[in-house]
Parts: C-alpha cells; structure tokens; sequence
C-alpha cells in the first residue's frame, strides 16, 4: 500500500514504534560510531571492515542480553578487544564510556510534527505505543518526550516479535485487522505486524539501525508507505 489515497475510518487502533519513529535515537549511536572508529585507528582494517565487526558483535549480543546503551558499551568493549587481541585496559573503558556520554545526556529530540499529529490522531483513534529495550533507558525517553498523555498504554518489552504483537491484541482486546503498527523498522515494525495479522505504517528513518533492516514486500496491501510522521493524518 504505497501513499495513495487510503483514508482509514475512525475507530482504529493505532500502535506507535518510539526510537526512530516519535524521537531520533540511533542517530546518536552512529555518532559515538563514528567516534569511536577514528579513536580506535586500527592499523590494518579500514572503518568498513571495522564496522563489520561491530556490528557482529552487536548481532549476538542483542540476541542473549537485549538492547540498549549498555549493552552497546559492552559491544563497543568487546570489538576493541577482539581487534586488539587482548583485554581492554581501564583507560580504554574509560575512553569508551566518555565517548557514549552523549547517550545518557541526550535530550529527546522530537521528530518534525510528531506533537501535533499525535494530539489530533487521539481524538480519532485509540492510541498505544509499544518499544523494546532496558525498561529504565525507555521509561526516561517516554517520560522526558512529553508524550505519554497521547496514549492508552505504553508497553516496554525486550522484543518485538510476532508473538509479541499477537499478546498486545489479546491484551487490549482489539480485532487485529483493525490495528495499525507504525514505525521505522521493517524487522522489528512491519514484518511481525503483519505475520500478527495487523496493518503496518512504514515511515523510514535514514539513521534506522542496520539490524533492524530487512525487506519489504512492496506489493503488500496491508502496508502504507509514508515519508513523514505528519503525513499520518492525510490517512487516519
């Protein structure tokens, strides 16, 4: 379903992505990326190669321990050492851990239009919002936003997966063809959505962390193709 002229009735259950999709935030972490591969200055592998690593080691270690920024200075840690081929030293995890304070003292940056469009969906729709990571790191972004007054319910959860979509139905009580996943992540957002049995809204974010990718089905009826948040309220 590209950005045509589907208009959704009132009444729908619109369920809303926070990291990327209400705020930036991975924006952030390739900021401290970017830091960090030009401190490390490995003496054969480029920035490409190194990032490869990385991203690896981020790979798995989302799988067994989550997502968040501890568990990225844990990743960012263990690609020095595995680079370096010995621990690190205490002046180098104090090196990284200045280098992520960025993370931790960030204001939360709005997308553009966010605050309007959600004030005006809430009079229309039933709002949820549903993100993944460190339940504290979450509940201090949902908190500084200023947003939690537009939904029914905020949901924190370690995953988003299909079962986790199917639970968030049969919590709220809601047909599943009547709800609505919004978001920037085709892996996290849209694909177990859909599998769930909802419609999805896909809003892209340049800065969309590389594990959160994966394709979409372009012919998918069941998919609105937008290119930014305000344009929600040409449709709901």
């Amino acid at each position: 379903m590209t950005d045509g002229g589907v208009t959704v009735s009132p009444g729908q259950v619109l369920v809303f992505d926070a990291d990327d999709t209400l705020w930036e935030n991975n924006l952030l972490f390739e900021r401290v990326i970017d830091d960090f591969l030009a401190w490390l200055d490995h003496p054969t592998l480029d920035r490409v190669a190194i990032r490869a690593v990385l991203d690896d080691i981020e790979r798995a270690n989302a799988a067994v321990h989550g997502y968040g920024s501890k568990v990225f200075l844990h990743s960012l840690g263990e690609c020095l050492e595995r680079l370096r081929q010995r621990p690190a030293t205490e002046a180098e995890r104090r090196e990284i851990q200045e280098l992520a304070v960025a993370l931790v003292e960030h204001q939360v940056e709005l997308m553009p239009g966010v605050a309007d469009a959600l004030d005006e969906l809430a009079g229309r729709h039933a709002l949820l919002l549903l993100t993944k990571g460190d339940r504290e790191e979450q509940q201090r972004k949902l908190d500084a936003s200023g947003l939690l007054h537009h939904f029914q319910a905020a949901h924190i959860v370690p995953e988003k997966d299909v079962d986790t979509y199917r639970w968030l139905t049969r919590e709220h009580g809601f047909d599943p063809a009547t709800g609505w996943m919004i978001g920037n992540s085709p892996k996290s957002d849209i694909l177990p959505a859909r599998a769930a049995g909802m419609n999805a809204v896909f809003i892209p974010n340049d800065n969309t962390w590389v594990l959160e990718h994966d394709e979409l089905d372009p012919a998918d009826p069941g998919v609105l193709h937008l290119t930014a948040f305000p344009d929600l309220l040409k449709h709901f």
